[in-house]
């Protein structure tokens, strides 16, 4: 099996849609994923994420099943040094880096910033229907991998957020996600697949094999957006 996670394009956050930019970005996925066979598409219910997806919809006459837990992971917790309401997956390196918990695959989201928020509780949601997809394609989760009678070629493609697309692979990999936001960067639209690796009968683990591809906006001549990415040299009131 095999899952493709679509970030959307450049977004609109005012309006969520998508920029003039972004919807180039999504005109160059379009040209790209036309040629995969799909299986099935699956959407964030978010205006960014529906309109970067419509052009491939449209393209390949299909429609997306919407899903309200693929929306971006937005479950604030409180700042420990502001006080403030605080995204979990925003934290500046001299913090996140010197707290072990958030380090560990099992118990970063017990953190005692983490307990602020609904943190656990929705990203626990998020693996539950995240396993619950996967099992209709016959892929039981069992503790750290899948069960599956009968192994399978289908490929989905899901459209979607940075910060969600990293939650699902944290469940799917077995990585505390707060290594992942804080250590991963996937541009809008970059594709990252992931697919089975089935190497004993009846069981199977999944292997990332491209993590924030651009390559269609390499092909198509459109530079990547830096949406969600900072600055890499310090300077004086840039993040």
């Amino acid at each position: 099996m095999k899952i493709m996670i679509v970030r959307h394009g450049d977004p609109d956050y005012a309006r969520d849609t998508l920029t003039p930019k972004g919807w180039r970005e999504a005109a160059l996925l379009a040209d790209y994923l036309e040629n995969i066979p799909v299986t099935d598409y699956y959407c964030s219910p978010l205006g960014r994420a529906r309109d970067t997806a419509s052009l491939t919809l449209q393209r390949v006459g299909r429609t997306a099943r919407i899903c309200d837990w693929m929306q971006e992971f937005f479950h604030p917790v409180t700042d420990p040094d502001t006080g403030k309401p605080r995204i979990p997956w925003d934290f500046m390196p001299g913090y996140w880096t010197e707290q072990p918990a958030f380090y560990d695959k099992d118990g970063w989201y017990r953190h005692p910033v983490m307990q602020t928020g609904d943190v656990e509780a929705a990203y626990k949601t998020v693996c539950q229907a995240l396993d619950e997809l996967l099992a209709s394609y016959g892929y039981i989760r069992d503790r750290g991998l899948y069960r599956t009678q009968a192994g399978n070629e289908d490929t989905v493609v899901i459209f979607c957020h940075m910060g969600i697309k990293l939650v699902m692979l944290s469940h799917l990999l077995g990585i505390a996600p707060t290594q992942l936001w804080h250590g991963f960067f996937a541009a809008p639209t970059s594709i990252t697949t992931l697919v089975t690796e089935e190497r004993v009968q009846g069981e199977a683990a999944f292997r990332c094999i491209r993590l924030g591809s651009v390559t269609h906006l390499e092909m198509g001549g459109e530079p990547f957006s830096r949406a969600g990415l900072f600055t890499e040299v310090y300077r004086e009131g840039a993040e």
